[in-house]
């Protein structure tokens, strides 16, 4: 009897450590299709009918496997529609071979190391007055705001970017969907 109780407890738990893990976090639907938090960021954005030009992207630019990796990332992931908002011919010319290193260039300045969700980037604003500035992996700097309701990412350029889908949680990061591509100097 007490082996039970004491089996009961531990399995209660254990299930309370891990309902606050974000493998507890619940699948959000991305273009589509559901984003599972125990996949990593490739595996789930495969999937999303609204990220299939960034997906090839990442294969053009030869980041499949990092994006794969442990990380932990955090993804600024623009949409096919923020891709169409580039100029004609931007998205053709830089899937080409000869210019993978700029292509790596623009992806990586959507990355920043770790698993930063909306709280913390929200807390970091609040502690930055206003604005939270974050190194990206490509080395540039981004810039975090709120304006009314909705978190905006500001490029070194002065672009602005819309977070319209937040904490999408993946087993190596987190994505944040966003609605223009961002560039770097």
């Amino acid at each position: 009897m007490k082996t039970q109780k004491f089996l009961s407890v531990a399995i209660l738990g254990l299930a309370l450590v891990l309902g606050t893990s974000t493998y507890a976090q619940k699948a959000v639907t991305v273009g589509g299709a559901p984003m599972y938090p125990a996949k990593n960021i490739i595996e789930n954005a495969v999937n999303s009918k609204d990220h299939t030009t960034l997906v090839a992207a990442v294969k053009a630019a030869g980041l499949v496997e990092t994006l794969s990796g442990k990380g932990p990332f955090t993804v600024f992931a623009p949409t096919n529609e923020a891709f169409s908002k580039l100029p004609a011919g931007t998205v053709e010319t830089l899937v080409k071979p000869e210019n993978k290193a700029m292509l790596q260039g623009i992806l990586t300045y959507h990355v920043v190391s770790g698993r930063i969700d909306s709280k913390m980037i929200a807390a970091a604003i609040k502690a930055g007055n206003g604005t939270a500035v974050y190194t990206t992996v490509q080395g540039g700097k981004i810039t975090c705001k709120m304006m009314g309701k909705k978190l905006v990412i500001t490029d070194e350029k002065g672009n602005k970017s819309t977070v319209t889908i937040a904490d999408v949680y993946q087993s190596n990061g987190v994505i944040h969907v966003v609605d223009t591509v961002i560039m770097h100097n």
